[in-house]
């Protein structure tokens, strides 16, 4: 006899699935995070959150125009650079403006496919940083560690091969968390604990039953990630060991004002990073939750530039060279006028 509980479990399996892909393909928008309902509050954050941007552009706009036009600094250590100030515009342009504008006009919304485009984009913008961080670290071990190799090993089109390398590695690794991530059927609403589209709490909406698939892609990528770190680390330790056997304090001042600003932006991206993504869920809240994705999200992209021009004599000569020229040809103008 046939025995239909073995057909009606599996109805019902099939039916739940459907309904949960239903909801997911229903969904148009997401609902953001709010920082207040105080309206006076709302400004405020805006205010807050619009210093912190135009600081962004024009620190990363100024390291980016130095760079550019001052030929001294066409080095592989200031090409990564701008390499690196280009990210980070990418970055804090990709969450900073809609909350904005969402504080602004008092709204909480953001439509399906630009919450699509935010994920990949913030994933490509800070997975090329992190790529592009580890070929900085390298570029510091061959400058200090094997001066006499340097010519070779980082020549120009080297150097164009690794900055292709750290795009490319961030436009693949955003293609497949995006594509997995909203795969997902999504059953638990459209809310998002966050003030911009963030992985792991677009995760909380989706059906336990399908969550593990993200899982398995993300682990692969920690994989990738701890090995960049533990690069990174054996680099400085190689570094710092070379350095610390120099004569001169000179030679020591000038090797620590180029790697310590670098070590400095690694450990504040990579710590806050993977607390966000990998923290256990007992200690999670919405307001630590912000205040993380704040702190790896906004902060690095506007205090990049004040790190690596803090210590760096010859980027601030630089800079200065490229103020007083411009205020030179305004002066000229005005003259002419």
């Amino acid at each position: 006899m046939f025995d239909f509980s073995l057909v009606i479990p599996s109805m019902n399996r099939t039916h739940v699935q459907r309904h949960q892909m239903s909801n997911s393909s229903s969904i148009t928008e997401f609902l953001l995070l709010a920082f207040t309902d105080t309206r006076e509050l709302q400004l405020l954050h805006f205010a807050l959150f619009l210093g912190i941007y135009l600081a962004a552009l024009l620190g990363n706009g100024l390291i980016l125009t130095t760079i550019a036009f001052n030929h001294r600094l066409h080095t592989p250590m200031y090409f990564f650079l701008l390499n690196l100030a280009l990210l980070d515009l990418g970055c804090i342009s990709t969450t900073v403006p809609k909350a904005m504008a969402n504080s602004l006009w008092d709204t909480k919304a953001i439509s399906y496919d630009g919450c699509v485009a935010q994920v990949f984009l913030f994933l490509f913008f800070i997975s090329a940083e992190y790529s592009l961080l580890t070929v900085m670290s390298y570029d510091r071990y061959v400058a200090i560690c094997k001066p006499l190799h340097y010519g070779t090993l980082l020549g120009s089109r080297a150097c164009a091969q690794m900055a292709a390398a750290a795009w490319g590695s961030g436009f693949l690794n955003a293609v497949l968390h995006t594509a997995n991530t909203f795969s997902l059927p999504l059953c638990q609403g459209n809310a998002v604990d966050q003030f911009f589209c963030e992985i792991p709490q677009i995760f909380k909406l989706s059906c336990s039953d399908f969550y593990l698939r993200e899982v398995g892609v993300f682990a692969s990528s920690f994989v990738l990630a701890l090995g960049c770190f533990v690069f990174i680390i054996l680099s400085y330790i190689k570094i710092f060991t070379i350095v610390l056997q120099m004569p001169s304090e000179q030679g020591q001042h000038k090797a620590f004002s180029t790697c310590l600003p670098h070590l400095a932006v690694v450990f504040m991206v990579i710590s806050t990073s993977m607390f966000s993504y990998l923290k256990p869920s007992s200690i999670s809240s919405p307001s630590l939750d912000l205040l993380v994705a704040v702190l790896y999200s906004v902060i690095p992209p506007a205090v990049n530039p004040l790190i690596y021009s803090m210590r760096n004599q010859e980027l601030k000569y630089a800079l200065r060279k490229l103020i007083q020229w411009v205020h030179s040809q305004e002066q000229e103008d005005a003259h002419v006028s």
